[in-house]
């Protein structure tokens, strides 16, 4: 992944829970960078969470803090405190406001954070900022993830190059309700904060809000856009402007990659589903039709059994709230089609569709002969691997 003019990065071991890794990220901006966020709606927030959300208004960047090993979540007042201190430790190192700071942390919810390990591994960081240490920062957020995920896109603006590289974890605790789990994102472009938080929103919905792997949200998920202003591209001002159509795409792009990257690493994954769902009353409708499938257990434990049991989407369609024709129902795997006009297809014949179901690579297209909302979401089948992992995240 290549540089990006304004930003660097640098990593430490703190020993917050895992021991000979890294569990600490730094990643600084330039003075003058812009940032767009969007976070989780869960109501039982963690502590970096609601500091970034009081501090997003502000749109200005000069530090990204991310620890893995604990989420600082369900750990009231000092919960709160141990945020101010990283925050006041990294401003310090930098030189900038407390509000230009903002942190994330991820690991086991409800345990108090060893903020002291941060702001002492804090301590070198500043001095080993380095550009381009994409591959390092993604090692050090990771929980529960089998690899590092990372992502890079090289664009324009007005024909003048702009840079994006993005990092991302996740891999259990996975559902969307803005975003999933931690994602950066830096750019070189020249934006202003509300242009990023636009283009970044509406993206967010075509990516990490269109994935699941278990349902459930987390209480830390944060996806963030930080722009450095280094490139030299036309002035911007508003997100309409027809110049930024190459930048929405690459970043589009991006953003889709990494949220696949977290879905293809779900926990005891052992295949990749996607879903595409025509046919609804609107695209919303058509997610959340696709989610309703992607969630379900019976789907994904069919999948993860390669058993072509495609009345489990039938039922997933009718439980996801949205409006569906039942007698105009129809359904896709693999390419074969299996139910057209509400019923089993005459002749149908199982063999390819069983065929098909023994592949890492699943699809699943649903019609629901409403309207002309069309989505596509990505999940991963559910499997023993899931129940081991997660039985065994604390020891």
């Amino acid at each position: 992944m290549p540089e990006v003019a304004g930003v660097r990065v640098a990593t430490a071991a703190c020993g917050i829970k895992y021991k000979g890794r890294t569990d600490l990220c730094l990643i600084a901006f330039d003075a003058g960078s812009t940032i767009a966020g969007v976070l989780t709606r869960s109501k039982t927030a963690s502590a970096p969470v609601e500091w970034c959300r009081a501090q997003l208004p502000r749109g200005r960047v000069r530090a990204i803090v991310v620890n893995s090993g604990n989420a600082n979540a369900f750990t009231g007042k000092a919960g709160s405190a141990s945020v101010d201190r990283i925050v006041a430790a990294t401003a310090r190192r930098l030189g900038c406001r407390l509000g230009d700071v903002f942190v994330a942390s991820t690991g086991v919810i409800g345990e108090a954070l060893p903020d002291g390990l941060v702001v002492d591994g804090l301590a070198g960081l500043a001095d080993g900022l380095q550009p381009a240490q994409w591959k390092a920062a993604a090692d050090a957020i990771m929980t529960t993830d089998t690899f590092p995920k990372g992502a890079s896109r090289l664009t324009e603006i007005g024909g003048k190059p702009v840079t994006l590289c993005g990092i991302a974890k996740g891999s259990g605790m996975i559902a969307p309700d803005m975003a999933t789990m931690l994602a950066f994102v830096a750019t070189d472009a020249r934006l202003p904060a509300g242009v990023l938080q636009s283009l970044l929103k509406k993206s967010a919905d075509r990516s990490f809000n269109s994935i699941t792997v278990d349902g459930d949200t987390s209480t830390s998920d944060t996806l963030m856009l930080a722009a450095s202003g280094k490139a030299k591209h036309p002035k911007i001002e508003t997100a309409s402007d027809s110049r930024l159509a190459s930048f929405k795409a690459a970043l589009d792009g991006l953003l889709c990659d990494l949220a696949q990257q977290v879905v293809r690493d779900g926990e005891g994954a052992s295949k990749f589903v996607t879903i595409t769902v025509t046919g609804a009353a609107s695209p919303n409708a058509a997610r959340r039709i696709g989610l309703a499938i992607g969630n379900s257990p019976l789907v994904k434990t069919a999948i993860a059994g390669e058993d072509p049991n495609w009345g489990r989407v039938v039922m997933a369609v009718g439980k996801s709230g949205e409006r569906a024709d039942r007698d105009r129902l129809a359904i896709r795997i693999g390419g074969v089609a299996v139910a057209e006009a509400g019923e089993v297809v005459p002749g149908y014949d199982e063999a390819p569709v069983g065929a098909h179901m023994k592949g890492s690579e699943i699809d699943i297209h649903v019609d629901v002969g409403i309207g002309r909302g069309k989505a596509r979401v990505w999940t991963c089948d559910l499997t023993h691997g899931y129940i081991s992992i997660n039985a065994d995240y604390r020891s």
